[in-house]
């Protein structure tokens, strides 16, 4: 798995809104909140991006774009981006690619690990949160991490 100190390995792929997105063109401009989750439309996965979308505004006050990502198919996590009213950033890895290089697929269940990714401007990785029952930690941790982290100056 990624850790704190590492840089983030950067990626490319297509958003539900059939955007282009890569994690390099981030650095520099914004901090990332990249987190995957196992599963669309699961109770714990809604849950938690549930608070994700609800807070979107928080963390984009605290200059973060915030990236989820699951093994989903893309046509599946769009259904669940719609279906929740997401405004961030959902990403389909059903190749396991990105997964593979953050270290976060499940070995047997060839599923997403609950893992969250705090990447700071230039492409480090300053925080790993990892609570797989305890859904709302995930958030509760980024925001108090986010605010710790010095502001970019406007």
């Amino acid at each position: 798995m990624v850790n704190v100190g590492d840089i983030a390995p950067d990626f490319e792929a297509t958003d539900c809104r059939g955007q282009r997105v890569r994690l390099s063109d981030f650095r520099g401009k914004k901090r990332v909140v990249l987190f995957f989750f196992p599963r669309a439309f699961t109770p714990a996965c809604t849950l938690e991006v549930r608070n994700f979308r609800d807070n979107h505004e928080r963390i984009a006050a605290l200059d973060a774009e915030l990236i989820g990502i699951s093994v989903d198919k893309s046509e599946k996590n769009c259904r669940f981006a719609q279906s929740e009213g997401l405004q961030f950033t959902l990403i389909g890895d059903e190749s396991r690619v990105i997964s593979e290089q953050y270290g976060v697929v499940w070995p047997v269940l060839k599923i997403d690990r609950r893992a969250t990714f705090v990447i700071d401007e230039r492409g480090v990785v300053v925080d790993v949160i990892r609570h797989e029952i305890q859904v709302y930690k995930h958030l509760e941790d980024v925001l108090a991490r986010l605010g710790t982290l010095p502001q970019r100056p406007s």
